[in-house]
């Protein structure tokens, strides 16, 4: 998990976004990833930035999540969340090392983001609401994956 804090926290401080520059496609993949899941961080009226493990909340594993990237701009992330599989991603990275995403609502108080290291396959799942509130809520989701298929 520590390879993943430096990108946590780029996705964390970035609320606006520029489209051009932040699609960087840089490597062809075709991932087909079972997810387990590991730990949530909740911040909410309930939780201050407060970790749960798999034994304190229940939480679905991802059973498929699927990734295609074709260099130099086509990245598709499907079946992390409904949020994720309708909407036109805004920061989309896909190299050797990582994987990384980032979606807002249409009117930007509703964003997700995700970061995949492909070393380790640690996933992050970011979901922050009310971005536009002085109390926003965050629930950050933490997984173990394993590839189903080779990347072509």
């Amino acid at each position: 998990m520590k390879y993943l804090i430096p990108y946590l926290i780029f996705l964390l401080s970035c609320p606006t976004v520029v489209k051009a520059q932040n699609t960087n496609i840089t490597l062809d993949l075709n991932l087909n990833l079972n997810c387990k899941f590991e730990k949530v961080i909740l911040k909410n009226s309930k939780y201050n930035f407060e970790s749960l493990t798999k034994s304190q909340i229940k939480r679905d594993d991802i059973d498929k999540l699927i990734v295609l990237s074709k260099s130099p701009n086509i990245l598709k992330v499907k079946n992390l969340s409904k949020f994720i599989n309708k909407i036109v991603l805004e920061v989309k990275i896909a190299n050797n090392d990582i994987v990384l995403i980032q979606a807002f609502d249409k009117d930007r108080n509703y964003s997700e983001s995700a970061v995949f290291t492909r070393k380790t396959g640690e996933l992050i799942h970011e979901i922050t609401k009310n971005i536009k509130q002085q109390e926003k809520e965050k629930d950050i989701s933490f997984y173990s994956c394993k590839n189903n298929k080779k990347d072509t």
